[in-house]
């Protein structure tokens, strides 16, 4: 790559950030760089979708919106939480139910109500969803009838909305039964910039999830900062958007990511709804459903984690007519390996391809790339966006040279307040404003950032955080078993699988132990391969297993 295009990259990074820009950064607390023309409040950044009328929006299982419809059905659903249920400032509004248009609505009464919505992974157990429910002590649950039937030990104090038909307990409600006010009912919250505005639970290696609670500021810079990443694809690669603009396509997003996801909510959902892009919603990933949908409904952008991706482009139809309108491709949740990176470079050599790098805890944000950047540097996950201060080093003051690897520090503003009500847990991830990623890489002599490794007890599992300390503990739990260890398994289709060594008392079955981690674990949380050793497993001076030498010796990795 040549040094003048590296120039011309950053002239139009200087261009879109000067002070005369939507996109001007200034200065904000405590130095830290903001968009000083994002919105505030989270709900003001979602009313602009509002102006898209009667354009289409989503499309589910037969189910269209246009984003007219869409904000009625909200404005009405906003109405009785505040209305009927009083629900107002601060209070928790969870949401557990598979991606779909009233999820989206619901989290979106959510916001203009002036709740916090509190996404709730769809994939998880009852004990799995209690946890979360009773942890944020949310007032309100919307759910679907597959979750509410997990949810019969719920409190009586919390009122659950089914968004199907299904039998209710006494005090719920239905879907229908939230659809009886006028939209003219509704009244748009005012919070305050630095008012909670959402909580995202995430896996941690303390075991348990924790909630990620974001301010209105900061989830707004998080939605700000996509919209420039998007214009600096467009201002530095304008040759691989003109094919969708003379389309004359709607940009039309497969939604295949979790909403309760920060990639599925943040830059898929919000972001499609205050651009005027449409979604199309798959039920759950299938590359086979996938690419009919691609077809059918005339995709043009499809981002995924790498399993995603690898089956799509690996597919026999991936490069028949059946993806011609496919002009986006978009990769996150976990590192790809340079063969696909490679394969979606020769399959797509002209599409507007991308990557990124963030956490739940940034609002998703740290670094990205699209386009010619993303070709020139594909193993790369691009520049620290302009709102993003990046440290390499053993703590933010000591940075380490250039090109030199270790632990990833970040300071942004679009950073969580905190864990919710877990000062402990959060102070051993900030210092004075920096957030420790628990994450490897290095900077090279471009600006470049390279993610390496991973410090944090984290298996990700086609995207899904899996904590090995919780996988340990559940099954210690087990009378029968004296001690093990929880680590990642390279995997060819997930990336990375759950491995277990596990020392027993006596003789037990792996088929008992699974059967037994079933009833308490989600089924993506189980062990693919299971050890069984015959001694006690080593540990270090302090006693702490050491997982690493467990690893190699059972795996061989």
């Amino acid at each position: 790559m040549s040094s003048e295009q590296i120039s011309a990259w950053r002239k139009a990074w200087a261009q879109l950030t000067h002070e005369a820009s939507p996109f001007a950064i200034v200065k904000g607390e405590k130095g830290i760089p903001e968009f000083s023309k994002a919105p505030l409040r989270l709900v003001d950044a979602l009313q602009a979708g509002r102006e898209y009328g009667e354009k289409p929006f989503v499309r589910w299982q037969g189910q269209s919106y246009t984003y007219h419809e869409f904000y009625l059905k909200t404005d009405k659903i906003t109405a009785a939480l505040q209305k009927d249920l009083s629900i107002g400032k601060g209070d928790r509004v969870a949401i557990a139910m598979r991606n779909r248009p009233a999820w989206m609505i619901s989290c979106m009464a959510a916001v203009q109500a002036g709740a916090i919505p509190v996404p709730i992974n769809s994939w998880s157990t009852s004990e799995e969803l209690l946890y979360a429910i009773k942890d944020c002590a949310a007032r309100v649950v919307f759910c679907d009838p597959q979750r509410y039937a997990l949810l019969q030990d719920l409190s009586d104090d919390i009122t659950v909305i089914v968004v199907d038909d299904a039998p209710l307990r006494a005090g719920d409600r239905s879907w229908q039964s939230m659809l009886s006010h006028a939209p003219e009912e509704a009244v748009l919250a005012t919070p305050a910039p630095h008012d909670p505005a959402l909580i995202l639970y995430t896996s941690g290696t303390t075991g348990q999830a924790k909630g990620v609670l974001s301010s209105n500021k900061a989830v707004c810079q998080a939605l700000y900062a996509l919209d420039f990443q998007g214009a600096l694809a467009y201002m530095t690669s304008a040759e691989r958007v003109l094919p969708l603009l003379e389309s004359g396509l709607q940009p039309t997003m497969l939604l295949a990511y979790p909403m309760f996801h920060v990639s599925g909510l943040l830059a898929q959902f919000m972001s499609a709804l205050r651009s005027g892009r449409r979604l199309v919603i798959i039920y759950k990933w299938d590359v086979d459903d996938a690419i009919n949908t691609i077809r059918d409904e005339k995709i043009t952008q499809f981002a995924g984690v790498p399993t995603m991706m690898q089956q799509l482009i690996h597919n026999e139809r991936f490069a028949s007519s059946d993806t011609d309108t496919l002009f986006a491709l978009g990769l996150g949740g976990s590192a790809a390996s340079r063969a696909l990176l490679d394969k979606l470079l020769e399959s797509k050599p002209m599409a507007l391809s991308g990557n990124g790098y963030g956490m739940t805890e940034s609002n998703g944000i740290c670094s990205a790339q699209g386009g010619n950047q993303f070709v020139a540097f594909p193993e790369s996950v691009g520049w620290p966006l302009p709102l993003v201060q990046v440290v390499i080093g053993e703590s933010p003051d000591q940075s380490a040279p250039t090109g030199t690897p270790g632990p990833i520090w970040l300071r942004t503003s679009a950073l969580m307040d905190g864990y919710w009500n877990k000062p402990e847990e959060t102070a051993k991830v900030m210092q004075d404003g920096w957030f420790f990623t628990g994450d490897v890489g290095y900077l090279d002599a471009n600006g470049m950032l390279y993610i390496t490794d991973r410090i944090k007890d984290i298996i990700i599992r086609g995207g899904e955080n899996i904590s090995a300390v919780e996988v340990e503990h559940c099954i210690c739990e087990h009378p029968d078993v004296e001690e093990a260890a929880v680590f990642m398994l390279p995997d060819a289709d997930f990336g990375e699988t759950v491995g277990m060594v596990v020392h027993t008392r006596v003789p037990v079955s792996q088929d008992d132990l699974l059967a037994f981690m079933a009833q308490r674990l989600a089924a993506y949380k189980l062990p693919e391969r299971m050890w069984f050793a015959d001694k006690a497993l080593p540990r270090s001076a302090t006693g702490k297993i050491l997982k690493a030498q467990v690893k190699k010796e059972f795996s061989g990795l």
